[in-house]
């Protein structure tokens, strides 16, 4: 690398700007000179003799050189303010950037003035931290509701094994129906952080792909959800197959979170629907999965909050609260694509698409 070269990256934005501005100045203002001296020179020799232009050349070559140096320096001069205004709304940003903090998110340049790239900067600088606010929240969020879930089974097992052992006479039944209860809270404490667990999985990626058959995984999930003898349960395969690309064990539990979801928030007598197809779009193979139920009315302002961690909108269930989380996150880590519906008489109707092994 030419050291003039590394020796100027290293100077400062604002110097190499006014040493930008002042070379072009008196780049510019040199060939005007030039060419003034030799427009005049050409007229002296036609006009006069030599001995007589070369004394005026010679003092008007002197008097354009100190012109040369003045224009230079206030190049300089100019230039300085020049990259000084030019850079103002940058220092903004840098002192917007240092006042910010976890506890201050709410700083904005709001930068005014025309639409150049130094505007879009701000503007963009501006997007960047709302997203970061608004994920700051949704994390708080996330964290109360977490630190809630496990404390209610926690607690409830504390007061279960305190008030057993605070009575001196407990019968050998009273014990077993305290362990059977505080065994119940640990079965819930598990599912709870096995969900967790699997909703912090899927947002770190895919790291094993396989061809997973959907209409498989959905009878497995039907198979192995929460017995309701009033609730009809059927699987309706509309295509031979339904063959999705990626991980099978997550892909798995999206068709087990929707079954279950669909069977613990519903009603006596209601109906859980589950259909797999597979079909092209846009060149590429894709798999579907949809779960349509009965249930209790979700209001349609309402569902994109469905699918928030531990939202469960006031429906009654014994669910974590974790299911559709789990699955939007797990179709988005995928590359797929999550629908979801209210309908007005009731319930739910979730489809998912997901892309299949290419070909």
């Amino acid at each position: 690398m030419d050291p003039v070269r590394g020796r100027l990256r290293r100077l400062p934005l604002r110097a190499r700007l006014t040493a930008l501005y002042a070379a072009l100045f008196a780049a510019s203002t040199l060939v005007v000179l030039v060419v003034a001296y030799g427009l005049l020179g050409d007229h002296l020799r036609r006009t006069l003799p030599d001995e007589l232009a070369d004394p005026i050349l010679d003092r008007v070559a002197l008097q354009l050189g100190l012109v040369l140096v003045g224009t230079t320096l206030l190049a300089v001069a100019l230039g300085w303010i020049a990259a000084s205004r030019a850079l103002r709304p940058i220092g903004a940003v840098t002192a917007t950037a240092r006042r910010v903090s976890d506890d201050r998110l709410d700083e904005r340049l709001a930068l005014d003035g025309p639409h150049d790239e130094v505007r879009e900067l701000a503007d963009t600088f501006d997007a960047m931290l709302d997203r970061l606010s608004a994920s700051l929240q949704a994390q708080r969020r996330f964290v109360a509701n977490a630190s809630h879930e496990l404390r209610t089974p926690l607690t409830a097992i504390r007061t279960e094994v305190d008030v057993t052992l605070a009575d001196p006479d407990a019968t050998t039944a009273e014990l077993r129906a305290m362990g059977d209860r505080v065994l119940a809270g640990t079965d819930e404490l598990d599912d709870l952080l096995e969900g967790l667990l699997v909703l912090a999985r899927s947002r770190r990626g895919v790291d094993r792909h396989e061809d997973v058959d959907l209409t498989a995984a959905a009878r497995d999930a039907v198979a192995a959800a929460p017995a309701c003898p009033g609730l009809e349960l059927s699987v309706h395969p509309r295509t031979p197959a339904a063959r999705a690309w990626g991980d099978g064990t997550m892909l798995g539990r999206v068709a087990v979170n929707l079954v279950d979801n669909a069977v613990r928030y519903n009603q006596d007598g209601g109906w859980v629907r589950v259909e797999t197809a597979e079909g092209e779009q846009d060149g590429r193979r894709w798999a579907t999965l949809r779960v349509a139920n009965s249930g209790p009315l979700v209001p349609a302002a309402d569902v994109d909050r469905i699918v928030e961690p531990f939202e469960r909108l006031g429906r009654h269930g014994t669910g974590s609260g974790l299911g559709l989380s789990i699955v939007r996150a797990v179709v988005d880590a995928h590359g797929g694509r999550t629908r979801i519906e209210a309908p007005e008489s009731g319930g739910l109707d979730v489809t998912v698409s997901l892309p299949g092994p290419a070909r």
